[in-house]
């Protein structure tokens, strides 16, 4: 496992009331350790926006305990998937979500660092974020849950340990995380 995340850039789009016209956003880039410098972060990943295990359980479930994360010393939930900013700002519309920032990993470089880049040809997918979770402290990785069957064109979609309630139990009671404090 990796010990801090990979520095990358990502693209995102944001919103600036300062444009007119019927699409008010602009390109904005994040680099990844800046964005993660001096944060407590919990981020999730997931292999895409819209699909069933992601639109009904994996990102509500975060959103659900979002506060619960914020007690718990947490300043960012982020959820990354190998898609780009249009899909995933329509997906967090589409999801009602609030809370949770939803960072695009358009071209997969921060996942593929991670050495979390699958193939999933066998869904029309292409390349797609693993499913995992981890928590991160100034750029350095505390812990990681990642699923289980880990490979290229996986017959089944593990959903066990990256779900937010594992996180949560992890956080509160996670030796591991007392040790490190």
């Amino acid at each position: 496992m990796r010990n801090r995340i990979p520095n990358v850039t990502l693209k995102t789009r944001v919103r600036n009331d300062a444009l007119e016209g019927p699409n008010p956003f602009e390109w904005k880039e994040i680099e990844t350790a800046d964005f993660f410098a001096g944060k407590n972060v919990v981020l999730f990943a997931l292999p895409g926006a819209f699909t069933p295990t992601c639109s009904i359980s994996h990102l509500p479930r975060y959103d659900e305990l979002y506060e619960e994360f914020k007690a718990q010393g947490v300043d960012e939930v982020v959820c990354l998937s190998v898609n780009d900013a249009f899909v995933m700002y329509k997906w967090g519309q589409d999801q009602g979500n609030k809370n949770i920032f939803l960072m695009p990993d358009g071209s997969g470089d921060f996942t593929r660092k991670m050495g979390m880049l699958v193939k999933k040809d066998n869904l029309g997918f292409g390349m797609r974020s693993w499913r995992y979770s981890m928590y991160v402290e100034d750029g350095e990785i505390k812990k990681m849950f990642a699923e289980d069957s880990f490979g290229d064109d996986c017959p089944t979609d593990p959903y066990e340990v990256s779900d937010a309630d594992t996180m949560m139990d992890w956080l509160k009671n996670g030796e591991e995380r007392k040790k490190a404090a």
